[in-house]
C-alpha cells in the first residue's frame, strides 16, 4: 500500500484479521481499513462489531486505536455508532481515550451534521477536562463545529487560560485564537479618567500649597479587565516558545487586546523570527510589516536586523525596505544616515527591481521625515546624469512628487531638471520634466522660460517618442493659456444681419451703413483695379502682427495633425477647440491650470494594513479576494459595555492545594516533596513496629516471670 501498488483487492482476507489478539497486527490491519474503507462500505462494516469490543479493551491504547479507526471510516451509516463511541470515550478513564475523542468530534460531524447538538455536548464536557492535552484537541474541535457559541466557554474559561503554558503547540495555536474572538465579544473596553499625580512634599507647607493648587488636567487611561490581565499575562511565557506560529499568535492577542505596553515586550521575540528559514522568515516579514504599520516605535532599536543582504531574494529585500522606510521616522540621527546610505548604495546595483524599489524607498523616507526630505532630493538629483534610463525615470518621478509638496520652495530645482532635458534619453524622464515644465509656466510671467523650452522642443519634434509629444502639446496648450490669460483677444464687432443691410433708412431709425454708401462704392471700385497680389497684401501685415506663442502653438498643431497616433491627433484637437473660442478659455483653465493633488506613495502594503495578524490571507494579500482565503473571518468589534456577559459565569473550577505554598513550586519540587514524605513516612512506621514489638516482649509471659524475680 505505501508503495502504491493496487492492495484492494486483499481487502476481505486483511479485514478478518481485526480481531487478532496482537496489537501490532491490530494496528496494520486498521491502517488499512481507513485507507480503503471508502472504497468498500459494505465491507468495511463487518468489522465494526470488532471494533467496538476494543472499544472496551482494557488496553488504553487499543481503546485508542479503536475509537481513531471508528470516526475515521468515512462511511455515514455508522454515525450514530460513532457519537456513542465519542460519548463514551469522553467519561472514559484514560485522558488518551478523551483526547482521541475531542479528535473524532469533527470528523463525526462530517459524517453527519444532524449530530451537532449531541457532539456539542459533548464538547462542553470535553473543554472543563482537568487534562490539559485533552482541552487542546477540545477547544480545535469547537473551532471547527461551532465557533460562535461562546456560551460553552464561560466556564472553563480561566481553566483555558491556566492550561494555556502546558499544550502542545497545535492546542496553544487553537486555544489563543478562540481566547481572542472570546475577549472581543466579553470584555469591554472602558477608560477612566485619572489625574496627573503630584510630587511628593518634603515640608507640610508645601503639602499645603500642593492641596490647594490644581494638579492638571485629567487623561483617560485604559482600564483592563481581571479576567482579560489574567490572559494577557498567560502569554507571556509563549513568547519563549520554540514555534514561530505561537510567537505570533501571542503578538496577534497583545496587539487587538492589550496596551502597547504589552506590544514592547513582544516586539524582540518577534524579530528573533528573521534569524528562521527563509520561507519562515517571509511570513514573519509580513507580519512584522502589519505590526509596524500600527505601532512602529518599539521596532526601532532594532533597525539593523532589517538592513538587506547580498544573498536576499526577492520577495525578502522587498518587504525588508518597506520596513526600513516605515521605522525611518521613528529612527535617530545615526541611523537615518545609515538608512539613506543604504539605499543610495542599491539604487546604484546592476539589479532593475531592486535600483527600482531602493530609489522609491528614499521617496517614502522623505515624505516620512520632511526634515530629511532635501538630503534625499540632493541624493535624487545626483542620479539624474546616470547613464541606467531606469534610474533616471525613477529619480525623476520621486522628484516630481517632493517638488509637488511645496512647489514655491523647488524653483531652482526645476530649473535644474531642464538643463539636463537636452542630456537624458529616457522617454519616461522626458516626459517627466516637460510635465514640470508645465506645470510652473505660470508661477512667474516675467521669468517663464517654457516658451523658450517649447521653441526648443519642436525642433525635434518628429524624434521624439509618443509620450514625450504628449506632453510636448501639453507644454504648448499650457504656454499658450497663459499668454491669453495674460493678454485676452480683442472681440470683433459682430456683422449686422442680412434683413438689416437691405432696409432702407429711414427718418426715425438712419441707417449709419447707408450714410457711407457712396465711401464703399469707391473703395470697391478702387479694388477691382488692384492685381492679385495686392489683395493679399492686408492679410499678410495681418499674420505679421501675431505674437510668437500664437505661431509656436499653430506650428504645434499642425505637427499633431499629421502624427500616425490616433491619440495625439485626438488630444491636439481637444485642445484647439477648447482654446479657439474666448468663452471655453475658463474651462480650458479649470481643466488643464487647475492645482494637482499632492501625491503620496503609501507603503507597499498599505491594502493589507486591516488584514489579521497570523492569517494566511495577510500573506497572499488582494490576491485572496475581498473576503480572504476561506475560513478567513476578521476580529469582531469590542462589545458595547453593558451588553457583556455576566463575570460571574466564568467560574474557577481547579481546587487549591493547601499544602502548597504562596510560591508556585515546579513539577520536580512537588516530586521531591512527596519523595520526603513517604519517606518520613516509612520512618515513623517502623519506629512505630519496634515499639510494638518491645511492648508485647514486656507483657508477655516471659516478661512477668522476670519482673516478679526483680526483672525489669
Amino acid at each position: 500500500m505505501y508503495r502504491s501498488e493496487p492492495s484492494l483487492t486483499f481487502f476481505s482476507a486483511v479485514v478478518k484479521n481485526v480481531a487478532s489478539a496482537s496489537l501490532e497486527v491490530k494496528k496494520l490491519v486498521y491502517i488499512y481499513l481507513v485507507h480503503h474503507a471508502e472504497a468498500e462500505p459494505d465491507l468495511a462494516l463487518l468489522s465494526i462489531n470488532a471494533i467496538q469490543k476494543s472499544l472496551t479493551d482494557s488496553n488504553p491504547q487499543v481503546r485508542v486505536m479503536a475509537l481513531r479507526t471508528m470516526s475515521g471510516i468515512r462511511v455515514p451509516v455508522i454515525s450514530q455508532i460513532v457519537s456513542l463511541a465519542i460519548k463514551r470515550g469522553c467519561g472514559d478513564m484514560s485522558p488518551h481515550v478523551r483526547k482521541a475523542a475531542a479528535l473524532a468530534i469533527p470528523k463525526c460531524y462530517r459524517l453527519d451534521p444532524n449530530t451537532l447538538p449531541q457532539l456539542t455536548g459533548y464538547l462542553s464536557t470535553l473543554l472543563g477536562d482537568s487534562q490539559y492535552f485533552v482541552v487542546g484537541p477540545a477547544v480545535a474541535a469547537f473551532l471547527d463545529l461551532c465557533p460562535d457559541e461562546l456560551d460553552l466557554i464561560h466556564k472553563p474559561y480561566r481553566s483555558l487560560v491556566k492550561k494555556l503554558a502546558d499544550m502542545d503547540e497545535w492546542g496553544q495555536l487553537a486555544t489563543l485564537r478562540l481566547l481572542t474572538f472570546y475577549a472581543r465579544k466579553c470584555f469591554p473596553r472602558r477608560t477612566q479618567k485619572v489625574k496627573p499625580s503630584a510630587p511628593v512634599a518634603f515640608y507640610d507647607d508645601e503639602k499645603n500649597e500642593q492641596e490647594s493648587q490644581d494638579t492638571g488636567e485629567e487623561y483617560e487611561v485604559q482600564v483592563t479587565d481581571p479576567d482579560l490581565e489574567l490572559l494577557l499575562r498567560a502569554c507571556k511565557p509563549l513568547l519563549q516558545s520554540r514555534n514561530s506560529a505561537v510567537i505570533v499568535s501571542v503578538v496577534r492577542c497583545y496587539l487587538y487586546l492589550a496596551s502597547p505596553d504589552y506590544i514592547a515586550e513582544a516586539v524582540g521575540p518577534l524579530v528573533a523570527l528573521m534569524r528562521t528559514p527563509q520561507d519562515m522568515q517571509h511570513i514573519a516579514l509580513f507580519n512584522i510589516v502589519a505590526v509596524a504599520m500600527r505601532i512602529p516605535k518599539p521596532f526601532a532599536k532594532y533597525t539593523a536586523h532589517f538592513l538587506v543582504h547580498a544573498n536576499d531574494p526577492p520577495h525578502i529585500w522587498r518587504l525588508k525596505l518597506e520596513v526600513l522606510t516605515i521605522l525611518f521616522p521613528h529612527c535617530g540621527k545615526h541611523w537615518k544616515g545609515v538608512i539613506i546610505s543604504e539605499l543610495e548604495h542599491f539604487s546604484k546595483g546592476t539589479d532593475p527591481e531592486l535600483v527600482r524599489e531602493s530609489v522609491r524607498a528614499i521617496g517614502r523616507c522623505a515624505q516620512g521625515d520632511t526634515s530629511t526630505a532635501d538630503m534625499c532630493l540632493r541624493i535624487l538629483l545626483g542620479q539624474i546624469s546616470s547613464l541606467d534610463g531606469n534610474l533616471v525615470s525613477e529619480s525623476l518621478t520621486v522628484i516630481r512628487h517632493l517638488i509637488q509638496q511645496d512647489p514655491t520652495s523647488h524653483k531652482s530645482t526645476v530649473l535644474q531638471l531642464v538643463k539636463n532635458l537636452g542630456t537624458t534619453t529616457h522617454p519616461d524622464a522626458r516626459a517627466t520634466i516637460i510635465w514640470l515644465i508645465g506645470e510652473f509656466a505660470g508661477v512667474e510671467p516675467e521669468n517663464n522660460i517654457a516658451p523658450d523650452v517649447l521653441r526648443i522642443l519642436i525642433k525635434g519634434f518628429a524624434d521624439e517618442t509618443e509620450i514625450v509629444k504628449q506632453q510636448i502639446v501639453l507644454l504648448g496648450a499650457k504656454v499658450y493659456l497663459h499668454h491669453l490669460l495674460q493678454n485676452p483677444p480683442k472681440e470683433k464687432p459682430e456683422a449686422p444681419a442680412p434683413t438689416e443691410t437691405a432696409e432702407k433708412p429711414t427718418k426715425e431709425y438712419p441707417n449709419e451703413w447707408a450714410d457711407n454708401a457712396d465711401e464703399g462704392q469707391e473703395n470697391a471700385d478702387q479694388s477691382t483695379k488692384e492685381n492679385e497680389g495686392e489683395l493679399e497684401q492686408p492679410e499678410a501685415k495681418e499674420e505679421e502682427t501675431e505674437d510668437r506663442i500664437t505661431l509656436l502653438w499653430r506650428y504645434i498643431l499642425l505637427l499633431a495633425r499629421y502624427d500616425t497616433s490616433y491619440d495625439l491627433r485626438d488630444r491636439a484637437r481637444l485642445y484647439k477647440n477648447l482654446l479657439e473660442t474666448p468663452s471655453s478659455v475658463q474651462l480650458a483653465n479649470l481643466l488643464l491650470l487647475a492645482p494637482k493633488p499632492v501625491p503620496h506613495a503609501p507603503s507597499p502594503s498599505e491594502t493589507r494594513k486591516d488584514l489579521l495578524i497570523g492569517s494566511a490571507t495577510l500573506v497572499v494579500g488582494p490576491e485572496a479576494g475581498y473576503l480572504g482565503l476561506p475560513g478567513y473571518s476578521n476580529l469582531p468589534d469590542w462589545v458595547v459595555p453593558g451588553q457583556e456577559p455576566n463575570p460571574s459565569l466564568r467560574i474557577d473550577e481547579t481546587k487549591p492545594d493547601i499544602s502548597s505554598t504562596t510560591t508556585t513550586s515546579t513539577a520536580g519540587d512537588r516530586l521531591d516533596r512527596a519523595l520526603l514524605n513517604g519517606y518520613a513516612e516509612s520512618q515513623s512506621q517502623q519506629r512505630l513496629d519496634r515499639c510494638r514489638s518491645r511492648w508485647k516482649e514486656d507483657t508477655g509471659p516471659v516478661a512477668s516471670g522476670r519482673r516478679g524475680r526483680g526483672g525489669h
